[in-house]
């Protein structure tokens, strides 16, 4: 029961610090690096409380983890430095792919990279047509209204993340009984 607690306050705990990390890009295009930091090192944690409880079934070797990573963190780099992708993004999407692994990887990428067009078609949308009146300030609506081309992709990362641990099956009975069968 113990091990059951310890992997769900980890897995909890970067669902919601990629939802605060979500809010905070969609209120100011601002990522702070804590975010990402707690991500890594919550799967580091993670990874060795379900290690230490013999739960070898639940995530894939450590090597396959740090590969997805970084992959991610090589391709975003190479956005950053184009200017297509900002450092705080190349961050949050490495440590988010840090968990999904490579068995996880496409489902990342696919669901981030479809949430990412959608912001970006209502980004477009926004800057066209200038629907939301009275907004002012650093949000990413207000921004975009005003002219920028900016698009809040930690949003994207996350929901990608989020499906991503769906489709590995964190949240899954199956994953969730199986600390309590030893």
């Amino acid at each position: 029961m113990l091990f059951l607690t310890l992997y769900l306050v980890c897995v909890f705990v970067v669902v919601g610090t990629g939802l605060l990390a979500s809010l905070s890009d969609f209120r100011g295009l601002v990522i702070p690096n804590i975010f990402s930091g707690i991500v890594l090192g919550a799967f580091f944690l993670c990874y060795l409380i379900v290690w230490l409880g013999g739960y070898s079934d639940v995530f894939a070797p450590l090597a396959s983890h740090i590969i997805a990573a970084l992959a991610v963190f090589g391709v975003t780099l190479v956005m950053f430095l184009l200017k297509g992708l900002g450092a705080a993004d190349s961050k949050l999407g490495t440590a988010y792919a840090l968990w999904v692994g490579l068995e996880g990887l496409l489902p990342f990428l696919f669901y981030m990279a479809l949430t990412g067009g959608l912001l970006a078609l209502a980004a477009l949308f926004l800057k066209k047509f200038k629907p939301i009146k009275g907004l002012s300030g650093d949000g990413w609506m207000a921004r975009v209204q005003a002219g920028e081309n900016k698009v809040p992709y930690g949003i994207a990362i996350v929901i990608g993340a989020l499906a991503s641990f769906v489709k590995l099956g964190y949240f899954n009975v199956e994953v969730l009984s199986s600390f309590l069968a030893s």
